[in-house]
């Protein structure tokens, strides 16, 4: 996965300026946030001391554990086990006084309007790193007309990040855009296994009649595929008005390549163990270089 070029360097600017006027002692965490400022090479995590996971079954680590349940040990964010190696995971080893501090509020099924009371359940763990990755319930609906609407999605962003802003001002936030779904139907609409979980009612808006090349089929799921681009862009939107504490991952998440080999066997959809490590180093800054 190659980042958008310069995206590494602006956040470690970010950082760097960040840290000259943060002063104050902060409690709680464990992730270093891409383009958003995150932990120096001091050992102090940057200030992160607590951070919180925001968002869906994909950060919830959905099925990624063999059973069709949370299992927020693998969660490219916060994830505490050996398969991942999450946000968490990178940070706590520069930063051991943030072990056990890591907040995943991702729930099933949820949608953008569920973000703000994500967001002020996160506020109350006074976290200085939080993480978004929200959108993919809004767009897979039964029917292309069930979608959120795009501005009713970006309000409700912006309503949760209003809710960081008030409760965590000194927070640094990542807001990850949703990946490629759709890339899920190119590589899996020919496997009869894939088809046949789809056929349970998994993400219907995108993946019903999966075998079809009826000109209708054909449309919707590029309407769908649309409708996810056009979230990316108010995500990376919203997270520019909110300010230089909130960075965009710069389309990364999206850019990664997901295999059939990378998604859960019970629906083919959500990341495994391997797919949530494929999210986790797409969102991953990198080392500085000094």
């Amino acid at each position: 996965m190659r980042c958008v070029p310069g995206w590494r360097e602006r956040w470690w600017v970010g950082l760097l300026a960040g840290l000259a006027v943060l002063t104050i002692a902060c409690e709680g965490g464990a992730v270093r946030p891409p383009s958003s400022g995150g932990p120096d090479r001091t050992g102090s995590g940057g200030g992160i001391l607590a951070m919180a996971a925001l968002g869906d079954s994909v950060t919830s680590g959905f099925a990624s554990c063999l059973a069709p349940v949370p299992c927020p040990r693998n969660s490219w964010s916060t994830g505490d086990g050996t398969r991942v190696d999450s946000h968490y995971r990178r940070l706590v080893r520069t930063n051991p006084g943030l072990k056990g501090r890591a907040y995943n509020l991702a729930a099933g099924n949820a949608r953008a309007d569920a973000l703000a009371g994500q967001a002020s359940a996160a506020v109350q763990r006074k976290p200085q790193y939080v993480t978004i990755l929200i959108g993919a319930n809004d767009a897979c609906r039964p029917r292309l007309e069930d979608m959120t609407p795009v501005e009713t999605f970006r309000r409700q962003v912006d309503q949760a990040l209003a809710v960081l802003e008030q409760g965590a001002p000194q927070a640094r936030v990542l807001v990850v855009g949703i990946p490629d779904i759709r890339r899920l139907w190119d590589v899996g609409h020919t496997s009869p296994v894939a088809v046949k979980a789809w056929s349970f009612g998994v993400c219907p808006a995108l993946l019903a009649e999966a075998t079809s090349t009826a000109p209708a089929d054909v449309a919707r799921r590029q309407a769908f595929a649309d409708r996810v681009d056009a979230y990316n862009t108010q995500l990376a939107a919203a997270c520019k008005a909110y300010g230089p504490r909130c960075r965009d991952d710069g389309g990364a998440a999206h850019r990664v390549a997901f295999t059939l080999d990378m998604v859960a066997a019970q629906d083919f959809f959500h990341p495994n163990a391997a797919g949530q490590n494929a999210l986790a180093t797409a969102t991953w800054p990198g080392e500085p270089v000094w």
